[in-house]
């Protein structure tokens, strides 16, 4: 054990470390922290805005609590909150093609196993990789349950992980796969709909912040130009 690491585990309890090391594999390759860097860059983080508050301005010593603590849940909202919805989204928006095609290999006859293989090799996409690596632990003896409930614990979506937890509950009590399959490829299908709609239902909004941030100024300008020239002449 290194320095590093032990400096950390006299801050952060075990608890908090471990919740924080969940947090990070959920992230996948969205980031570059191991759970003993993170805890360290937002510790130094925090301690240089706290220092450089005091330093920078006449209230410092009042305002720099505030600052540092601003900053220290910020860089936890910034680098594992916000990163977390991103991937998310991502990864159910991928989920339906995955899935389309994993249905449609089922059908052809293969099991779960070798329906999975194919489809993972033939979809390149980060839920693909995810799969991918489950599959892969298998070489290491683990059954194809264990590896699917490991990962569920990269994966922080529970539309996803209730697709695997499905899954998982289908092929051990030996029902229908394809029927559970059909269930939620209709389920991601829907959801996709309904996100696309409500995309679609925020463009008025939009338009209308640039309009008015924008175009109605550049309108007053024209109208209220010449008036304006004439007054300075």
């Amino acid at each position: 054990m290194d320095d590093k690491t032990k400096f950390i585990e006299k801050i952060y309890d075990k608890k908090q470390l471990k919740e924080i090391e969940t947090k990070l594999k959920c992230l996948g390759n969205d980031t570059k922290y191991n759970v003993v860097s993170f805890c360290l860059s937002r510790l130094i983080i925090t301690a240089t805005s706290f220092i450089l508050t005091i330093l920078l301005t006449d209230m410092g010593y009042i305002y720099a609590p505030f600052v540092a603590i601003a900053c220290y849940y910020l860089f936890y909202y910034l680098n594992i909150t916000k990163k977390t919805k991103i991937r998310n989204r991502r990864l159910e928006h991928q989920a339906l093609y995955f899935f389309e095609i994993l249905t449609l290999t089922l059908e052809s006859g293969r099991n779960l196993e070798n329906a999975l293989k194919v489809t993972c090799d033939n979809v390149n996409s980060e839920i693909s990789k995810e799969f991918k690596a489950a599959l892969d632990e298998m070489n290491y003896g683990k059954s194809l349950i264990e590896a699917l409930s490991d990962l569920k614990n990269r994966i922080s979506s529970d539309i996803i992980n209730n697709i695997i937890l499905n899954i998982i509950q289908t092929n051990r009590f030996g029902n229908s796969i394809l029927d559970t399959l059909y269930n939620e490829v209709d389920f991601l299908r829907d959801k996709e709909i309904l996100t696309i709609k409500e995309q679609i239902n925020k463009i008025p909004n939009k338009v209308s912040i640039i309009s008015v941030l924008f175009i109605v100024p550049l309108i007053l300008i024209l109208i209220l130009g010449p008036y304006l020239i004439e007054f300075i002449s």
